[in-house]
């Protein structure tokens, strides 16, 4: 199975690096482990747990993997998407004392071999209901393989809570192989050469987005009539403009609200193409809203969205500050895909 990595590697033009080679082998050897299960598991393959810093080529070698193994009855799912339709199905079964299985059962089927990419917890309200459906899955003889940014022990990292989140992190350790993909070289943050490879890398992040930076981009300012609501679950977020397939947001209405990541992914259906304007320093602002921004680059990337997005400052300096959430390099190595324009600086004005 390791000619198909290094076939993919080829075909891609790049090489393993020898942390990749030894990730790889480990993932070769837990994919001959479940290509060998005919039919439904008695006794699951053990599961794997693959994590590392950003843009070391998690998603990359685990979509490898699952394209490789012969399982009919196999997933693969952005860990954002799963969770927002399984809060619909627990919502069905929720007078149901076994309503977090029923929603797994119904969501996954006859899944044998499940992949999550993006595996990670941050909020508290929603780390009990995880490890609900982290058990379900292993109750269901179905293997997963994840990826992640942070070993086991790192998940739900806040001290306040990090103690309930404690048994789940037992149950993956015990069910699951750890296996770090070490290094720290990010592929994604060092440059791109030839077409981007999806929508989200046709993007642009614009500072200080001028008027003139916009209609450069083939984008007109909103006018105040253009303004709306949009009706997003039970909640309504304003948008300065709809246009035929785009969306025009400010950074205010999407991330100092309250709004959710459901709430993006719902959005990401309805447009392929947004907008963000008003960006600011995120250093100054609340970490709730850090963390809103950087849950919904997450979204617009994983779902190929075309982003405009417009900043008071470079990119680096945005990206700044104690208020940011731990996970801010992921969101800074997936902003790195976007091209940058700045407004050229005034000319330097004489004495005399």
């Amino acid at each position: 199975m390791m000619q198909e990595f290094e076939h993919a590697a080829a075909q891609a033009g790049f090489a393993l690096d020898d942390a990749q080679v030894q990730a790889a082998a480990r993932l070769c050897a837990f994919g001959t482990e479940v290509s060998r299960r005919r039919g439904p598991f008695t006794k699951p393959p053990r599961g794997m747990y693959l994590w590392g810093s950003v843009g070391r080529g998690k998603s990359w070698l685990t979509t490898t993997l699952f394209d490789a193994v012969p399982v009919r009855a196999k997933r693969r799912l952005h860990f954002h998407e799963f969770f927002r339709e399984f809060h619909a199905a627990y919502s069905r079964h929720r007078d149901d004392r076994r309503a977090g299985d029923l929603a797994v059962a119904e969501l996954l089927g006859d899944c044998r071999f499940l992949v999550f990419d993006e595996f990670h917890v941050h909020d508290a309200g929603d780390a009990m209901l995880i490890g609900r459906v982290l058990r379900s899955i292993h109750d269901q003889r179905i293997t997963l393989l994840t990826t992640s940014n942070y070993p086991p022990t790192g998940l739900l990292p806040n001290p306040v809570y990090h103690q309930m989140f404690e048994p789940t992190i037992k149950m993956l350790e015990e069910t699951m192989d750890i296996v770090e993909l070490a290094g720290p070289r990010d592929y994604r943050a060092e440059g791109r050469s030839g077409a981007p490879r999806s929508d989200f890398e046709r993007g642009l992040y614009l500072w200080p987005g001028t008027d003139q930076q916009l209609a450069d981009a083939g984008l007109s300012v909103p006018s105040a009539a253009e303004q709306q609501w949009l009706d997003v679950g039970s909640r309504r977020i304003s948008a300065l403009a709809v246009r035929a397939g785009l969306v025009w947001l400010d950074f205010h209405d999407l991330c100092d609200q309250p709004t959710s990541t459901t709430d993006y992914l719902t959005l990401a259906d309805r447009f392929p193409t947004w907008v963000v304007s008003g960006l600011p320093r995120l250093g100054s602002g609340t970490r709730d809203a850090a963390q809103r921004f950087a849950n919904l680059i997450d979204v617009l990337c994983d779902r190929e969205v075309r982003l405009f997005l417009t900043g008071e400052a470079p990119l680096d300096e945005v990206l700044h500050g104690d208020t940011l959430p731990i996970d801010v390099n992921r969101t800074a190595s997936r902003l790195s895909l976007l091209s940058a324009a700045a407004a050229p600086l005034p000319a330097a004005r004489g004495d005399g």
